[in-house]
């Protein structure tokens, strides 16, 4: 493994370590004016949710590292303490990307991109027509984190209004996240797209995982079980009793007897890795603990 302190490589370097590091990253497309009203949109991936009541985002446009300089997002910011954050779909991600070009100040990103201008409710900047949600916020505060180049500033938004399109909610009213199809930033040029990739993972919430400490050994120890597959299995309460085992051995096809006779520890593993790969984690558990 490599160790780096920060202060021995350049920032460049190491501003590239975190962003491929810290990846994927949600976008914050924000709209703002200056106080003379001109327009300004430009994506950022230092931002994130932090709380729900009141409701705070929080994104940073930091200081270029090359020159030192800020970028007109945080000008017109510290000027209007307003901003639309914007919420980027798969569809708009070139155009994202496109206006992300440093055109001179006074230069409207939304004209250079073709994105559509709408009027905000209750903010000055103008909201992204194609963005699948908006967020209209008031700028609470703007923390700078330092002086030199890479640093970041903080600002601490609160959401005054959401805009959402129906196409993107579910039959419940909530946001589908195959419709709403959101990108995220990795490192370099790459990004991710989240319907592509996802899959679920059950929270332990409803049930009290027993935690891998008490896994049996051979299970816990496994050369072939991931830690992946150890954490489906500790997050049941309790394991299958002798009953649960029997029914399942009775029940089982022929493979599977022979798996229960014959079969080695990886072999067993391995189908077990299969089946939890599946879902079917009572099964999964009976296999493991079906072999005498």
């Amino acid at each position: 493994m490599i160790s780096i302190d920060p202060k021995e490589i350049s920032v460049g370097t190491l501003h590239g370590y975190l962003l491929g590091a810290v990846s994927p990253r949600p976008i914050c497309f924000a709209s703002t004016v200056d106080a003379e009203g001109n327009v300004n949109l430009s994506p950022y991936s230092f931002f994130n949710v932090f709380s729900a009541n009141p409701p705070i985002m929080i994104f940073s446009p930091a200081r270029r590292v090359r020159d030192n300089t800020t970028k007109h997002t945080l000008e017109n910011i510290l000027e209007t303490k307003e901003v639309v954050i914007n919420i980027v779909s798969h569809a708009m991600v070139q155009q994202m990307s496109l206006s992300s070009t440093e055109y001179d100040k006074g230069i409207n990103e939304f004209t250079k991109a073709g994105f559509t201008q709408m009027p905000s409710s209750l903010v000055k900047p103008p909201r992204v027509k194609e963005a699948p949600v908006q967020f209209e916020c008031r700028v609470n505060e703007v923390i700078g984190l330092g002086s030199e180049g890479g640093a970041g500033n903080l600002v601490i938004c609160e959401v005054i209004k959401v805009h959402l399109h129906e196409e993107i909610l579910d039959a419940n009213g909530a946001i589908d996240p195959f419709k709403i199809d959101t990108v995220a930033r990795m490192g370099g040029n790459w990004y991710s797209r989240a319907k592509e990739g996802m899959f679920e993972v059950e929270k332990p919430l409803r049930t009290l995982g027993m935690g891998v400490d008490r896994l049996p050994v051979a299970v816990r120890l496994s050369k072939t079980l991931t830690g992946n597959d150890l954490g489906i299995l500790a997050n049941v309460e309790k394991m299958p009793d002798a009953q649960e085992i029997d029914t399942f051995v009775a029940q089982a096809s022929e493979p599977y007897q022979y798996l229960i006779s014959s079969g080695t520890d990886a072999e067993i593993h391995e189908e077990a890795h299969s089946l939890l790969s599946k879902g079917n984690v009572s099964q999964a558990w009976c296999l493991l603990l079906s072999k005498k």
